[in-house]
């Protein structure tokens, strides 16, 4: 790899920022970086009203991309999707429910990036290849299934990675 200048050789011995800012301390750029684009907080969730227990199922939202794992709208989805939750430092650690490996949980948890986080391997694909995403694992968006169809769709996977993609970065 060529760098400009001896400056630009020693940063790239640096730290990622991940390892060395908190949360807060991420600029925007930094921070839309830690999406893997699993695309698994965008499953619907089912929440018992008595216990609180979180239910997942293989539904995904209206603006899923299935394919790319992606919102299709991401500008504008809490205009089109009211419940879609917005990411901030103090809702990812308030969260149950995101994914066990999400990069902002996993950052928020003073934990490293798996190796397949684009971050991590430099290629976006990576999440796909390790089975990690919801790609292909999602039969239907929510505006298609009626409601009392459901609970027929509850699954366990988005809580659970596969083995070979449970591996952390090498430091």
């Amino acid at each position: 790899m060529a760098y400009d200048t001896a400056e630009d050789a020693a940063d790239s011995d640096a730290a990622p920022f991940w390892r060395t800012k908190s949360l807060e301390e991420m600029d925007s750029s930094e921070w839309e970086s830690l999406c893997d684009g699993c695309g698994r907080c965008c499953l619907v969730k089912l929440q018992d009203e008595d216990t609180d227990a979180i239910a997942y199922t293989d539904i995904g939202c209206k603006l899923l991309d299935e394919d790319g794992c992606r919102c299709r709208d991401y500008p504008n989805r809490q205009a089109q999707v009211p419940d879609c939750v917005r990411l901030t430092p103090e809702a990812v650690r308030s969260l149950s429910w995101l994914p066990p490996s999400c990069g902002y949980r996993l950052v928020a948890e003073g934990r490293d990036l798996y190796w397949w986080h684009p971050l991590v391997s430099g290629d976006a694909e990576t999440v796909h290849a390790a089975g990690v995403s919801v790609r292909g694992r999602v039969p239907v968006l929510e505006d298609e299934l009626p409601l009392e169809d459901y609970l027929d769709h509850m699954v366990r996977w988005p809580v659970r990675l596969p083995r070979g993609a449970m591996r952390k970065a090498r430091r």
